[in-house]
């Protein structure tokens, strides 16, 4: 620079219109440097001088009117096109305060820095509000935005629960920050919308019209993305739709049935609702490696970010915090992976997880005050895998009968790491394009089409709950590959009902009488009267009858935790009990030394040789010539 460009008006104007006050800083002192090198240092001190006042008086001019704004009773924030009317507060960039009457005392803080609600939102499925805030710290550029329940802003000892967002609340402000922002939510009624939101996604139904969260929102939002902020912003698409499709395709037709199956449930979990069924469990289970893991993350890519966990889950977790993301997912497929990862938790009673997922419904619970929590509902499916089958950890036919397995067999994929990283990238398409369709189709055009299926696939042999389940995995599988897929695979009813439990596996009744039978072949001594171990009798067998003490039956199913009563009832109606000619037993009454007493005869399952070879058949009346007495126990004399 010439002695000239530092006393330049225009040149120095220049550097004063930097925005950041460091470089200014350091454009000025280089300046001061060459200046006293050109000597004329004192001359460029009295022109930096002149503009530095200017530019103070322009500062003030700005906070006066930012105040005077403020003092008619409207916000002066700078970067928001809209400001309201905010009372006696003085709200600026520069903070919060209002001032005190009292002289003596300083003016009341309410906060250090801009704050302001834009919005209210109430939740459609408990009717509370919550509040959006926008904030912004002087330390930075942009606007932050928090949503929180409106309890939150109304209590002085919870709105310091802000500070872990950034806002700088503390226990002496907290007082001024809830009036402050009382003050702008009443003032401003007319300004502030109120929006309604969900904690739900998928199907929402407000006033006569049916919603799907997030594709078809309408403008209803969703407040849930605190708590569940991961999986929300998992549900997205990303990369190429084109690219998913052609991968997808021949994985389809390398023919395996397991990835097919696990699709078409996937995308099956937003037809539960339409078509009025209870969710189920889907479960592949096998060896390691096989490609199970891999085959969740295809299912979840319909809908989500199938990497890092962030859609899918695990059972490394309580069954309330199941409970409450599966009430969030609502129609969404709740995926799980690894069931090894079964908390002890969860493990003790997992029957009841498997009831109350498939119940749609979760457990009733008070609040503190005394009152009745809103109950959790889901309408999805349940997508799970792990090296045993899901039914192990399950004991009662109920249970069983809501899960559909499929064993997983060896090596589903070419190479698993190309499928499972280009999920990773490609996903988030094929669930918003099936949305679409579903939402425009008729409901009774739907269900009509699944009960065709049904009868298809619905058999006498098969359980009825396990065939409605198949019959809207097989209905999404169907209209996927008409809508998009195009290539003529679908899953065949005979597939179908190849994957379906037996009726008999599934009846408690049937496995209790099963467990008696290996009993009897595990414990022939106790069914031997004459054998020389000093064993309690269970009772004995007779022209392939076992004759049961009552009180013996009864301990042992009590103990593997089966029903005396309904399996007495199961046997009477299939004939597999000799009982009296009356209608009032269901046992026999035998002699016991003289002396009358009730068992109960139960007939031999066929094809059971081993009875013959292992165990010593008596006529009907050993008892009365046996010299036994009433306890069974074989006297060692004998």
């Amino acid at each position: 620079m010439t002695k000239d460009d530092l006393l330049s008006e225009e040149v120095v104007g220049e550097v004063f219109e930097i925005d950041d006050e460091v470089a200014r800083g350091v454009m000025l002192a280089r300046m001061q440097d060459r200046a006293k090198t050109l000597k004329c240092a004192p001359e460029y001190k009295q022109i930096v001088k002149s503009f530095q006042a200017v530019l103070d008086a322009a500062l003030r001019a700005q906070r006066v009117e930012q105040a005077h704004k403020s003092l008619d009773g409207v916000t002066s924030f700078t970067g928001l096109t809209k400001q309201l009317r905010c009372g006696q507060w003085i709200a600026s960039d520069h903070g919060i305060v209002i001032k005190n009457l009292n002289p003596f005392y300083p003016d009341r803080l309410a906060c250090y820095h801009p704050i302001v609600p834009t919005e209210r939102m109430r939740n459609l499925q408990t009717g509370e509000e919550q509040i959006k805030l926008i904030y912004k710290r002087p330390s930075e550029n942009s606007w932050n935005t928090i949503t929180v329940p409106k309890n939150v802003v109304a209590s002085q000892q919870r709105i310091v629960d802000l500070a872990n967002y950034g806002i700088a609340v503390t226990t002496e402000n907290a007082r001024w920050l809830v009036a402050y922002l009382a003050d702008v939510e009443n003032l401003n009624e007319d300004s502030i919308p109120l929006i309604y939101s969900s904690s739900k996604l998928g199907w929402i139904q407000h006033g006569n019209k049916e919603y799907f969260l997030p594709y078809r929102s309408d403008g209803i939002e969703f407040d849930g993305n605190i708590r569940f902020r991961q999986v929300f912003g998992a549900i997205q698409e990303h990369g190429e739709y084109d690219t998913w499709m052609r991968h997808i395709k021949q994985l389809r037709a390398s023919g395996r049935l397991e990835i097919r199956l696990m699709m078409a449930a996937s995308l099956a979990s937003v037809l539960i609702k339409p078509c009025g069924l209870l969710p189920f469990i889907v479960d592949l289970w096998g060896d390691t490696e096989g490609g199970k893991t891999v085959t969740l993350m295809v299912a979840a890519s319909i809908w989500a970010d199938p990497a890092n966990n962030a859609y899918i889950g695990d059972y490394k977790t309580t069954d309330t915090a199941l409970e409450a993301k599966a009430d969030m997912l609502n129609t969404f497929p709740l995926i799980l992976d690894d069931t090894s990862k079964v908390s002890r938790r969860i493990k003790d009673g997992f029957e009841g997880l498997i009831y109350d997922l498939c119940s749609g419904k979760g457990k009733s619970r008070s609040n503190k005050a005394l009152g009745i929590n809103r109950e959790n509902s889901w309408s999805c499916s349940i997508l799970t895998c792990g090296e045993k089958p899901l039914q192990d950890y399950a004991d009662q036919g109920g249970a069983i009968n809501r899960i559909i397995e499929a064993q997983c067999g060896d090596y589903l994929y070419k190479d698993p790491h190309e499928t499972a990283e280009l999920v990773k990238s490609h996903y988030g398409f094929l669930g918003r394009r099936f949305v679409e369709k579903v939402a425009d189709m008729d409901l009774a055009e739907i269900e009509a089409e699944r009960d065709r299926i049904y009868r298809q696939i619905s058999t006498t042999n098969k359980m009825q709950k396990q065939a409605y389940s198949m019959s809207v995995i097989l209905l999404a599988d169907k209209l996927a590959e008409r809508w998009f897929f195009r290539d003529g695979i679908v899953i065949t009813p005979a597939e179908a009902v190849q994957l379906m439990t037996d009726r008999d596996d599934v009846s408690d009744n049937q496995r209790a009488y099963e467990f008696i039978m290996n009993k009897i072949e595990m414990n022939p001594a106790r069914f031997d009267p004459v054998t020389d171990k000093a064993v309690e009798q269970w009772g004995f067998l007779s022209d392939q009858y076992v004759c049961f003490y009552p009180s013996a039956l009864e301990a042992m199913l009590r103990d593997e935790g089966y029903g005396l009563k309904p399996l007495l009832a199961w046997m009477n109606k299939r004939g597999l009990l000799d009982k009296d000619n009356d209608e009032k037993h269901l046992s026999k009454q035998v002699k016991v030394k003289g002396r009358k007493t009730r068992v109960y005869r139960i007939k031999l399952a066929e094809a059971k040789d081993s009875f013959e070879a292992g165990s010593a058949q008596l006529p009907d009346d050993f008892y009365d010539q046996a010299e036994l007495d009433l306890s069974g126990k074989v006297p060692s004399t004998h």
